[in-house]
């Protein structure tokens, strides 16, 4: 649908039943944030919230929460983006049969920004204070843009072209933030707005920064998308949504015509202050940290302007739908990109970036009698120097020979293949002293730890144990539970240091009968907190044993040795994901704040039937 605003997007999911209306007063302060978990998680519609303590605007969540309510938003255009994003990696196509592709050229075509005359949201002014200052968990730094449509332009190379819109979050308050004068961003330089500030930098010129909220739905999917280089956020987002966006300058920021509310204001080189504590999509805190500092010009907003925010924690949440329709519409995209591979996937449930599952080829060893991981090492190297798969900590890596079948999407399925193969001598490498996701804390220090590619090819080598007989672990080692074939979490001590893990693991050699039973059937352990959790479902597994621990740092292996700086083990492979010190503490709701939620779910209120 061509929805030129929230408004009209807000109206259509209300007329065919998907949008209900939460009419009595909450809070900001928590409160709205726990209204939207409470709906999400019980796959409910999207919320307005009408009627917000101490603010005179609207709000709106949970627009995305479903990927079919997605896909609703953006029912006349899906189809075309998907085929729009493959001709974009094969041209050859519409050079073939151009008039089967006219259409979708003109398309293009037509969704090249368009200069305005025309501002509504620059129909008003207000400050930052008087903005829906909305705080999602308890320990916040203070009230959080959680939908940010980022917006700036190089110095260099000014333009709606050749501009990058981006979703950055922005603290609106808390800390040292001077109000209303001042606001925190937070990325990394990599990205496209850090090498806008550096080009900044190096002219010693303030950086122009404007902040778009709302809008049309499409503006906010383009700031999340991985798009092919060269392709624009602001095209792409016209495209997607069926109309062109609209934009001007005024005092030399760019505008979003049709957005709800823009934040304007200059990134001064070199200035820095505390950003943070934010409940993050790994599920647990990112702490504070310093990082630009935005200083405010003016604050703009369109008549009867809604405020569309979301909650980020741990998976899943809204921002899963986002990941759901880009790889639907993107599926194919990155596989052409890199030779040989042939699906990949970053798992949800782990907070994404800490866990890889691909599927490569092993096509160039017709010589060799032996099948082994060869050509997806080589694949492996080519995934962790892409884009946001950089980030990725765990990568495990099949050939697609062995199981033409298998997908990255069956999580099970998927392990019990790489546990049937996997050769712990031979398929382990390590990354160590390299750099991993800000947000991940389960590092050596901010941005900072290891990865390990684990690669497997060939024919099974073991058959997965699936029950536990009495295990003879030691004083240190308890309640063993079966996670998955092959995989069994075990209870530990609270962790105390790396060298009591060491000699608690060296205890565990000693056990020779429970070794040999290990290895044959578990060649996987996973030392945890609790183990009843931990095995209890799949999605437990994944989140705690990937997101608590660093590779080169919380792996061991039964049986260990190093050869030729080489580092392998003969028997089970151990992962330590207990919670260490210097691990951010993880989301935990406020109980007071429930039983208010659970008070709008009786009979009369707005989440009758809903919650």
């Amino acid at each position: 649908m061509g929805y030129k605003s929230t408004q009209e997007c807000v109206d259509d999911l209300e007329k065919h039943g998907k949008l209900i209306r939460v009419k009595e007063e909450v809070s900001p302060d928590l409160e709205m944030a726990a209204i939207h978990l409470r709906v999400f998680e019980n796959n409910g519609p999207a919320i307005l919230f009408e009627n917000i303590k101490g603010c005179k605007f609207k709000a709106v969540s949970n627009l995305y929460g479903d990927v079919n309510r997605s896909r609703f938003i953006f029912r006349d255009t899906l189809d075309k983006i998907k085929t729009l994003i493959d001709l974009k990696d094969n041209p050859m196509e519409a050079l073939k049969h151009p008039f089967k592709y006219l259409n979708l050229l003109n398309t293009a075509l037509s969704a090249r920004p368009k200069k305005s005359n025309y501002n509504p949201v620059l129909q008003n002014e207000t400050t930052v204070s008087s903005l829906p200052l909305i705080k999602c968990w308890p320990n916040d730094g203070g009230a959080f843009v959680t939908l940010p449509l980022v917006y700036t332009e190089d110095i260099n190379n000014p333009g709606v072209m050749s501009s990058n819109l981006g979703m950055y979050r922005v603290q609106l308050n808390g800390n040292d933030y001077i109000t209303d004068k001042e606001v925190g961003l937070h990325y990394q330089l990599h990205r496209g707005i850090g090498v806008h500030q550096t080009n900044s930098n190096a002219k010693k010129q303030p950086l122009k920064v404007s902040v778009f909220v709302g809008g049309p739905p499409s503006l906010t999917f383009a700031a999340v998308m991985p798009l092919p280089e060269g392709m624009s956020e602001l095209t792409f987002a016209g495209a997607l949504g069926n109309r062109r966006i609209h934009y001007s300058y005024r005092d030399g920021f760019g505008i979003a015509s049709d957005a709800d509310f823009v934040i304007t204001g200059q990134v001064f080189p070199n200035e820095n202050k505390p950003e943070g504590p934010f409940g993050d999509h790994l599920g647990y805190y990112s702490l504070k940290h310093n990082f630009p500092l935005m200083k405010i010009h003016k604050v703009y907003h369109r008549n009867n302007a809604i405020w569309p925010f979301t909650v980020v924690g741990r998976p899943p949440q809204e921002d899963t739908s986002f990941g759901a329709l880009i790889h639907e519409i993107t599926g194919n995209a990155i596989p052409k990109e890199i030779p040989g591979l042939k699906d990949v996937h970053a798992v949800d449930a782990s907070g994404v970036h800490p866990l890889l599952l691909a599927i490569g080829s092993e096509r160039y060893t017709p010589y060799s009698n032996e099948r082994k991981p060869q050509e997806i090492l080589t694949i492996a190297n080519h995934i962790l120097g892409k884009g946001q798969l950089s980030l990725a900590k765990y990568l495990f890596i099949i050939a697609g020979e062995d199981n033409p079948k298998l997908t990255t999407h069956d999580v099970v399925d998927y392990f019990k293949h790489v546990l049937e193969r996997v050769d712990w001598t031979r398929d382990l490498h390590f990354y160590t002293r390299t750099t991993i996701d800000t947000l991940d804390y389960s590092g050596t220090d901010l941005n900072s730890g290891s990865k390990v590619v684990i690669a497997a090819a060939g024919n099974k080598i073991r058959e997965l144990g699936t029950t536990i007989s009495e295990l003879n672990l030691s004083d240190n080692f308890r309640n063993p539970k079966v996670v998955m074939p092959g995989i069994i979490a075990i209870q530990g001590n609270k962790y105390a240091d790396a060298q009591t893990t060491e000699k608690e693991i060296h205890e565990l050699n000693k056990l020779q009968s429970s070794i040999n039973e290990l290895n044959n059937s578990f060649p996987l352990l996973v030392i945890c907190d609790d183990s009843d959790f931990v095995s209890h479902t799949s999605n437990n597994f994944l989140w705690v044993t990937f997101t608590r621990s660093n590779p080169s740092h919380d792996i061991y292996g039964l049986n260990s040795f190093i050869e030729n700086k080489h580092w392998g083990c003969n028997g089970s492979l151990i992962i330590d994901a207990r919670i260490k010190s210097h691990h951010a503490p993880p989301l935990i709701k406020n109980p007071e704040i429930e039983k208010r939620v659970d008070a709008l779910g009786v009979k009369g209120k707005s989440l009758f039937g809903i919650i």
